[in-house]
């Protein structure tokens, strides 16, 4: 399997060498490392055309004439792929050594998977690895089924750990407005949509936290994650007014959103989608009808629900 990398730059000096060295040193060598650069105004395309000279045949580097923000740059970036595997990667992370090698045996034994996310090890500024708890430890730590964790409560399939088949990239595009969904959640819900997003807790890369990442927040104290795993975990019928009415309203702001903001390309998805969303929110409602009547009403007649 020939693979390929799809790597987005912005103002990266910092960290993006050791992105680079940590990629350039897989156990599996990458065939192809596609890069557009965002109009960075650092050191970052003076870099970038430095491994180009070494590697001419690996870096192909793409600048940008107009900034296009994260999402429609990555999709920029994974339409100029050529190969069967494509990897996402952003600049200021590190691949452990076998990244490559794992993911690439799995697509091989599992010719159905078209998308792959991993866990991850958390590291700083300093490189130093973080004891900490992560969106990536949600799927090994409940019963639940990821298209139901993707859909109705937490996206973990962090773009820097996904791999996926080149035919599944193209059918992605033209991507969703960001205000619908960021380019990672509409990989993993369309994959888990049709059972094709396998999640493995192997930790396969370095994820740095650190003051100007575009995109955080995937650290939780130990005891903020068990509340999000109970409350994945907790039966329909054992919710509260609180959490039924709080998860009626987020089901229903997703289906005007949905309607808002699709795009007539992946009209199917959608429609599957809002299908999917509105049989739990039917489910939920009838809960709600029995067991908190007066506020199901209220909720109903003033449109919150």
């Amino acid at each position: 399997m020939k693979t390929s990398v799809a790597l987005c730059t912005f103002n990266g000096e910092k960290y993006l060498r050791k992105q680079l060295d940590s990629i350039l040193e897989q156990t599996v060598a990458v065939d192809e490392i596609v890069i557009c650069d965002d109009l960075s105004t650092d050191a970052t395309l003076s870099i970038l055309n430095q491994y180009k000279e070494t590697f001419p045949n690996i870096f192909k580097i793409h600048a940008n004439e107009k900034n296009l923000r994260s999402v429609k740059n990555f999709e920029k970036a994974i339409s100029l792929c050529e190969n069967e595997i494509v990897f996402l990667c952003d600049q200021d992370d590190m691949w452990i050594p076998e990244k490559v090698e794992v993911i690439l045996n799995q697509f091989k034994i599992s010719p159905e998977l078209q998308v792959i996310a991993t866990n991850a090890f958390i590291i700083n500024d300093d490189e130093d690895m973080l004891n900490v708890s992560t969106i990536y430890d949600i799927p090994s730590k409940t019963t639940k089924e990821m298209k139901e964790i993707l859909f109705f409560h937490q996206n973990f399939c962090t773009g820097a750990t996904i791999a996926m088949r080149k035919e599944f990239a193209d059918d992605l595009m033209p991507f969703p407005p960001e205000n619908l969904f960021h380019h990672d959640e509409w990989i993993a819900l369309k994959a888990s949509l049709k059972n094709q997003l396998l999640f493995l807790n192997d930790r396969l890369i370095k994820y740095r936290i650190h003051q100007n990442q575009l995109v955080g927040g995937v650290i939780f104290s130990e005891q903020d994650l068990q509340k999000r795993i109970d409350k994945i975990e907790l039966p329909a019928e054992e919710m509260n007014s609180k959490i039924i009415f709080s998860f009626l309203k987020k089901v229903k702001r997703k289906m005007l959103d949905i309607e808002k903001f699709r795009t007539i390309e992946h009209q199917q998805f959608f429609d599957l989608m809002l299908k999917e969303l509105k049989a739990k929110k039917e489910e939920i409602s009838l809960i709600s009808d029995r067991k908190f009547k007066l506020l199901t009403f209220f909720y109903k007649l003033t449109g919150k629900i």
